[in-house]
C-alpha cells in the first residue's frame, strides 16, 4: 500500500507541476496532451487551480505513505 501511495503521490506532483509550468510560463508545449488537466474538458479555464490542487494532493499522498511507514515501525 505504501508503494502505491508513493507512486500516486509522485505522479500527482509531476502532473501538477507540469500543468502549472505549462500554463503559467508557456514551457513544455510538447507535453500539453500528456497532462491530465488538459485532457479533462470540465477543467477548461481552471487548469492552473487544478494543477495546484494536484500538487497539494500529491504531497498529501506522500505524507500519508510516510505515516503508514511510521505506524508499522512503532
Amino acid at each position: 500500500m505504501k508503494t502505491l501511495l508513493e507512486i500516486a503521490g509522485w505522479a500527482a506532483v509531476v502532473q501538477g507541476v507540469g500543468g502549472a509550468v505549462t500554463h503559467l510560463l508557456g514551457w513544455w508545449r510538447w507535453a500539453h496532451d500528456l497532462l491530465i488537466v488538459n485532457r479533462l474538458d470540465i477543467l477548461a479555464g481552471y487548469e492552473v487551480f487544478a494543477s495546484l490542487a494536484l500538487v497539494v494532493l500529491g504531497f498529501a499522498l506522500l505524507g500519508t505513505s510516510e505515516t503508514l511507514n511510521k505506524d508499522r515501525t512503532s
